[in-house]
């Protein structure tokens, strides 16, 4: 799998646009009663009109047979290799809301979580609780005090938040709490390695405080800690494509990943609609946008099929308002698969099409897993995809002599 870097001295400075848009969790598997997926089954006449004018493939986010996380599948799309860069969670949680990571912090993704009266997890999310409940609690939470380690629980969004813990010594290689399952209870903490055991400790004390503090909470009564990692590094992407990136994204860990990942993260709103916009007004000051829709992956991680559907139809009138910017490359992509019948991120080739000017369209259909198996870019590991749109781009030169 290639990085980013290696092929460096090939990128061009243009003026030339792209857009890459991830719908995140895009990917699915077929519903047994109708032998379809969720984008065969939803009406898509936008994106199938652009797939019929488009080079079209499927992209493995990191290996054939492995599922990955969100962390993962986006930085392969940004052309990074993401088995040699790995980032924690937790760390993108904070940084996505300008939470400051000084080197030796420790930080931690949240979801708060509901468990019945033998501490049995009946709920990983709590009911999606929205941020006016969880944020209440996220304060109660800041008052723990753990010896020698200064501790803050940060809101997010919903049901999501960061903990963060300063101090002298600490490590981020400890086990996560959530066993990713109902019916059983969370997880202690480990240590992954003998230097670890001091945080490990301090993460058990701070959980067992929590529960104890939220044990009267209706729907949020106990807490899951998962991606427990300290400040990352990436070369940016900015200097190494030579291009000037921005971001949009309305959900905090992606604007994480954007920032660790050398881009300009630009303020939006919480909907769809909003990024548009906010792309639009800055669409004179940028080569390079990553615009990123969430609400698919959610859908699909709920186990909802109908919903994904649903989603994925709420995306679909606004890709011509993307479309009207006239970007010289227009990117559809998914950072992987979240089929609604697994509930959960998948291991399957994830959908993808490129429009330029150079894509007069292959005879596809439709923007699907089946159409787009049949497309002339074939099946592909994710980090291709920037090279691909560079080259469409105008912004490679040749390699070698």
């Amino acid at each position: 799998m290639i990085d980013l870097q290696e092929l460096r001295d090939c990128y061009l400075n243009t003026p030339s646009k792209i857009v890459l848009l991830v719908v995140d969790g895009l990917g699915g598997l077929a519903h047994p009663d109708t032998g379809l997926s969720e984008l065969e089954t939803a009406r898509l006449p936008n994106l199938d009109a652009m797939a019929q004018e488009s080079a079209c493939g499927l992209t493995t986010p990191v290996l054939p047979g492995v599922a990955p996380g969100s962390g993962p599948g986006h930085l392969a799309l940004f052309g990074y290799d993401p088995l040699k860069h790995i980032i924690g969670r937790g760390a993108l949680e904070a940084l996505g809301i300008d939470v400051e990571l000084q080197p030796g912090d420790v930080a931690a993704r949240g979801n708060f979580c509901t468990i019945d009266s033998q501490g049995l997890l009946t709920d990983r999310r709590a009911g999606r609780i929205p941020t006016e409940l969880s944020a209440p609690i996220c304060h109660r939470l800041d008052r723990i005090q753990l010896d020698g380690v200064q501790v803050d629980v940060f809101p997010v969004q919903d049901y999501r938040f960061v903990l963060r813990l300063r101090g002298e010594g600490l490590s981020e290689a400890v086990t996560e709490t959530d066993p990713q399952q109902t019916g059983v209870p969370a997880l202690p903490v480990r240590p992954l390695n003998g230097g670890a055991e001091h945080t490990a400790a301090l993460v058990n004390q701070f959980v067992e405080q929590a529960a104890y503090l939220m044990s009267e909470e209706d729907r949020a009564n106990m807490l899951l800690l998962r991606g427990f990692a300290q400040m990352p590094t990436l070369p940016p992407m900015g200097q190494v494509y030579r291009m000037n990136p921005a971001a949009i994204a309305a959900y905090p860990m992606y604007r994480g990943l954007a920032t660790v990942a050398g881009m300009k993260v630009i303020p939006t709103g919480r909907q769809f609609a909003d990024e548009v916009e906010t792309m639009r007004r800055n669409f004179d000051a940028h080569d390079f946008f990553f615009i990123h829709y969430k609400p698919a992956d959610a859908a699909g991680e709920d186990g909802d099929f109908n919903a994904k559907v649903r989603c994925l139809e709420e995306l679909d009138p606004l890709i011509p308002a993307i479309r009207e910017l006239q970007p010289d490359v227009f990117i559809v992509a998914g950072d992987h698969a979240t089929p609604a019948i697994t509930a959960g991120h998948s291991w399957h080739p994830v959908p993808f099409m490129l429009h330029s000017h150079l894509t007069r369209g292959e005879g596809i259909p439709a923007f699907n897993e089946r159409a787009c198996r049949q497309g002339s870019i074939g099946s592909i590991p994710a980090t291709n995809v920037m090279l691909l749109g560079m080259s469409h781009a105008g912004k490679m030169a040749k390699y070698g002599p």
